[in-house]
């Protein structure tokens, strides 16, 4: 799979496998459910939220019932003598007992969840994520060179076959199958780190670092936005991550290396 954007004919051809094959991943209009999990965290975010819907739905039904039961056998018309009992020591121990057990059996799902996302393994490949008014900056640890990623205009999109203010000038390039550490930083305000499908949003703060980490297990090219209300321009800074085989992440980051150090290079010059 080439790395290099391609004219408008290929682009065609190649956004259009993406779609046939499931690597293109994006939000879906009306859509009711999450994308589908591209990570180990996110599938289990998405069977923890399964499981929490079917015990609020088996909830619900329950009070409805009941309502409907209390309003049926004890209104006036049913029940034209009253009862004048005013405690029972039974009812009042399950209605209390009942939900502390029902909390009790949500929460040690959601702390092994809680354990799994902030439990970082021996990364792969670490990078740093930096938010700035309005866009993000990147560095990769150990590469020797960072690069700014800004969204599209709508033209630019337009041109590459890039979903619209989702796509960005400068990817993020990774491996597939392997830890990835993010590490997250405020430049000015707080903003937030955020990519769905593989389960991850981490807020980026001046003045401290956060780390999270997630492991693509599939290739494709995978969206995400700032999720923190950081300005103005808070919709103008998306996230585009391509998750690609062991053999093209190394030859984007040959290129990478001398592409972004050239251009770190002339920054620095002008500067002088």
């Amino acid at each position: 799979m080439s790395l290099r954007r391609t004219g408008i004919g290929a682009g065609l051809v190649a956004t259009a496998a993406l779609w046939a094959t499931g690597a293109l991943a994006l939000p879906k209009d009306w859509g009711t459910t999450f994308q589908a999990p591209a990570s180990p965290v996110m599938q289990q975010i998405e069977s923890f939220h399964t499981t929490l819907l079917w015990i609020i739905t088996a909830i619900s039904l329950f009070v409805l019932a009941l309502l409907v039961w209390i309003a049926l056998r004890y209104n006036k018309r049913a029940n034209p003598t009253p009862s004048h009992v005013h405690h029972n020591t039974l009812l009042e121990i399950i209605w209390t007992g009942v939900p502390v057990i029902i909390l009790v059996l949500i929460a040690i799902p959601s702390f092994r969840l809680l354990y799994l996302e902030a439990d970082i393994p021996k990364p792969d490949v670490t990078i740093k994520a930096i938010g700035h008014q309005w866009y993000w900056g990147y560095e990769y640890a150990g590469a020797g060179f960072t690069f700014e990623s800004r969204m599209l205009s709508d033209a630019d999109a337009a041109k590459a076959h890039e979903p619209r203010m989702l796509g960005t000038d400068n990817i993020i390039v990774l491996p597939v199958n392997k830890v990835i550490e993010v590490d997250t930083a405020g430049a000015d305000v707080i903003h937030s780190w955020a990519l769905p499908e593989m389960g991850v949003k981490m807020d980026a703060v001046p003045g401290r670092i956060n780390r999270t980490w997630f492991k693509a297990l599939r290739t494709g090219t995978f969206y995400g936005q700032c999720s923190e209300l950081c300005g103005m321009a808070h919709d103008a800074m998306p996230i585009e991550v391509r998750i690609v085989n062991d053999a093209d992440y190394a030859a984007w980051l040959a290129s990478a290396k001398k592409k972004y150090a050239a251009i770190d290079g002339n920054i620095r010059l002008a500067a002088k």
